[in-house]
């Protein structure tokens, strides 16, 4: 079984041993390359200046005791244990804790909601019939959340907060996992030698491992969990015989007592060296980030049968060897290498850099993940999203995203230039993503999984405690290389918060702004100017209404397409939508008017499909509305105003039951056959074709099931469509300039005026938008005063 299609399926549920076991190897390449690289730079951070030497082993004692508990408790309890289980519908991170819980109470910001989101499959939990929005669950909780929009506030920049901790982490991680493998180098040559090796080859491999990105990591996936299994094997069989040579009683340190013992003999110094203890849970959380990629059983069995026994080992064996070692101080600033016996340190250097790559790149990938997820849900700028794989949909490549992460990890590395103050960054980047886990698996457990709250006061009490510990552990370094990711999480909090603010206002305006139905049916079916063969494709934000920007082509244009769609291409709280409920469908006015609404719904990891698809897929689905629409006008003349009947329609793939279009092109003065031909094999099928004139050079057919209820407006309106299927497709968009309106406060204008106008500059279009021709484009401008 390919890496691929593994991954890609998913069996989430009824899964087979050979299956789990199969995504348990893998996942050791993607999840646990960055966790399995931390015995590189643990002890050397923890001892680097903290901790006085002495002749006894409390201190060496006291550090692996440290290190076993927060294995034991944090990984292993709280990840393993407790928060994989709250995976959004297989999915898992930051981002997914907050859509379940939006989903579970009415607390998303997302402007352009609906009632008819509710009714996805993906609404319910883990896909069961009972729905997520129970009243007589955390009522009184979902209620004070629900009434009180600074508290909705709160939990949106909290999940942005733990959001921009991960891209920070995303800089920090690949910086002092590479070094820390090169430092290895030092073991081969003089100091003054390696002062000026270790940040050249460090950089050299940085730029290699970014340069690489845009091939994707399924080109060289399958040398990752290979890499990964051997580091791990590594590591332990040198912890085994350093326990063995060195120090055989070195399992007494696992006692809690000797933490006690140590913090009491070494206090505030004791204290500050727990922020180089933390950086052995590094890469914890990207066990439930790529839940999405695996099973909760494979990633279970790979962590506790082999990662986490692994990890032990080593920190053992490398306690052992200090023990006996503990009075030469250059020991502690070399670190793990000293510990490796003199015969393998050259190929353990090796395999060492090899996984720093591993564990790099897979932080690499999650900052791309976590990045798409947030532009989904209009938190992030738009920018440009490649898929490097057609089959696994996670594998994602953004090129700015890529190139700015570079530029910033070679100035960390450039600037630091040693792993204590990288080990400081980082592990308050860590420590802050897992408090926000904790903040929010707390509304989880009383929201989503119905249980008292005293359960969820007992869980932030107790992880969260262990957590603050190791926080203000890592925040009293601030001066000390700690500012680093607090610096670049402001950055990025900012200029998303500022997106998110702008994007809501400029939804506002329109919803404000948008036309009354009357004006439309005032115009008649003509809509007062010559309509033209072809589709007007009009793309709005709005879920219902007309937007500002028609009565503008309408009123300055001298003709129009004979089909309209008002298109909405939107984001919904829920990881995927399935192909069948992509689409929701309904007139505009009466049907002699020819106009539709067509609303494209995807989640958050879905990823949009090429333009001719994506077209394809949205004209099947209007030619569907057409065919199953019973009503006699549309909606009625009293429901105009509200503009709500929707229909659900699949893609045309989805369904071997809905209508289905082809698309050929021929020659000039071909006759074609009217509506009595039937292809091979489609007896249960009809053709409705309409003849095309000569000189037309592409034919369109939709094909239908058979279904004599057809009435005979339908199928007129059917060949209307695919007439204008023919003569082809214009997309319509409007270019809207955003101000705040007089009256505002000087914040406002700075946000609107110069923040969010800079952004939506540098931003890029609609994703189906992106490679249509020039020449198919009509983009008028507005001015939006919010």
């Amino acid at each position: 079984m390919d890496l691929e299609s593994v991954i890609y399926k998913n069996p989430i549920k009824e899964e087979s041993w050979k299956t789990v076991l199969t995504l348990a190897y893998q996942s050791l390449g993607v999840v646990y390359g960055d966790l399995s690289t931390s015995p590189l730079y643990v002890y050397k951070s923890t001892f680097a200046e903290d901790i006085q030497h002495s002749e006894t082993n409390e201190e060496i004692y006291g550090v692996l005791s440290f290190v076993f508990w927060t294995l034991t408790l944090i990984p292993l309890l709280k990840y393993v244990f407790i928060v994989l289980r709250a995976g959004d519908n297989g999915e898992g991170g930051t981002f997914a804790l907050y859509s379940l819980i939006c989903r579970h109470a009415r607390v998303s910001l997302l402007p352009n909601n609906q009632l008819a989101d509710e009714d996805l499959t993906q609404y319910t939990i883990d896909g069961s019939t009972v729905p997520i929005n129970k009243k007589n669950v955390g009522s009184c909780l979902k209620t004070l959340l629900e009434k009180h929009r600074i508290l909705q506030r709160v939990l949106l920049v909290l999940a942005l907060i733990g959001t921009c901790m991960v891209i920070g982490d995303g800089v920090l991680t690949p910086a002092i996992s590479v070094f820390s493998a090169v430092s290895g180098l030092e073991l081969s040559m003089s100091k003054e030698q390696h002062k000026y090796v270790e940040v050249p080859v460090a950089c050299i491999i940085l730029l290699f491992l970014f340069a690489l990105q845009h091939y994707g990591t399924h080109r060289v996936g399958f040398l990752f969990a290979p890499i990964v299994l051997t580091w791990l094997l590594c590591i332990s069989a040198i912890g085994v015989y350093n326990i063995f040579h060195w120090n055989p009683h070195v399992y007494e340190a696992l006692s809690p007592y000797y933490m006690f013992k140590f913090l009491k003999k070494t206090q505030e110094a004791g204290w500050m060296s727990l922020g180089g203890i933390l950086l052995c849970i590094t890469g914890s959380e990207a066990m439930f980030a790529d839940l999405g990629h695996f099973s909760q059983l494979s990633i279970k069995i790979a962590f506790t049968l082999l990662v986490y026994p692994s990890l032990i080992l080593a920190y053992m064996g490398q306690a052992a060897y200090l023990s006996k070692h503990h009075y030469i101080e250059n020991d502690y600033q070399i670190g793990f290498y000293v510990s490796v016996p003199v015969q393998l340190r050259w190929p353990v250097l090796v395999i060492a850099i090899l996984q720093a790559v591993v564990g790099s790149q897979a932080i690499i990938t999650g900052t791309f993940s976590i990045i798409k997820q947030c532009s989904s849900l209009g938190c992030f700028p738009k920018v440009k999203i490649v898929h490097t794989s057609s089959k696994i949909h996670g594998q994602i490549y953004i090129p700015e995203i890529n190139w700015s992460l570079m530029l910033l990890c070679l100035a960390i590395t450039i600037g630091f230039r040693d792993t204590k103050r990288m080990g400081n960054a980082a592990g308050l980047a860590v420590i802050t993503v897992m408090l926000v886990t904790t903040c929010l698996m707390s509304l989880v457990i009383v929201l989503c999984w119905h249980k008292s709250v005293l359960l969820a006061i007992c869980f932030i009490v107790f992880f969260g405690s262990i957590e603050a510990l190791y926080f203000s552990a890592s925040l009293i370094k601030f001066l000390e290389g700690a500012w680093v990711p607090i610096a670049l999480s402001l950055i990025f909090l900012v200029a998303m918060y500022v997106w998110h603010y702008g994007t809501l206002k400029k939804y506002e305006f329109d919803v404000q702004n948008k036309v009354p139905i009357n004006w439309l049916l005032t115009l008649g079916p003509t809509l007062g100017i010559v309509r033209v063969k072809g589709i007007g494709l009009i793309h709005t934000e709005l879920v219902s209404g007309i937007p500002a920007i028609f009565s503008h082509f309408v009123t300055n244009l001298p003709a129009f397409h004979q089909v309209l769609i008002f298109l909405c291409v939107k984001s919904v709280p829920v990881p995927h939508v399935r192909p069948e409920e992509r689409f929701l469908v309904g007139r505009v006015g009466p049907k002699e008017y020819r106009l539709y609404r067509c609303i494209a719904r995807y989640g958050y990891r879905d990823f949009h499909k090429d333009d001719v698809e994506f077209e394809r897929d949205l004209i099947c689905s209007i030619a569907e509305f057409i065919r199953s629409d019973t009503s006699e006008y549309g909606l009625g003349f009293d429901h105009f105003e509200e503009d709500t009947k929707m229909t659900v329609v699949g893609t045309s793939s989805s369904t071997i039951e809905g209508v289905r279009m082809s698309e050929d092109d021929e020659d000039c003065g071909h006759d074609h056959d009217d509506g009595d031909h039937q292809t091979e094999g489609s007896s249960e099928l009809m053709e409705v074709v309409k003849k095309s004139p000569e000189k037309v050079k592409k034919r369109v057919r939709f094909v239908v099931p058979d279904s004599p209820q057809i009435n005979l407006d339908a199928r007129e309106e059917l060949h209307e469509l695919m007439e204008a299927r023919e003569a082809g497709m214009a997309f319509i968009m409007g270019h809207c300039y955003v101000r705040a309106k007089s009256g505002s406060s000087w914040i406002k204008k700075v946000v609107i005026n110069y923040g969010y106008d800079f952004l939506r500059r540098n931003s890029r279009g609609p994703t189906y938008a992106l490679s249509i021709p020039h020449a198919s484009t009509l983009e008028v401008g507005m001015i939006y005063h919010v």
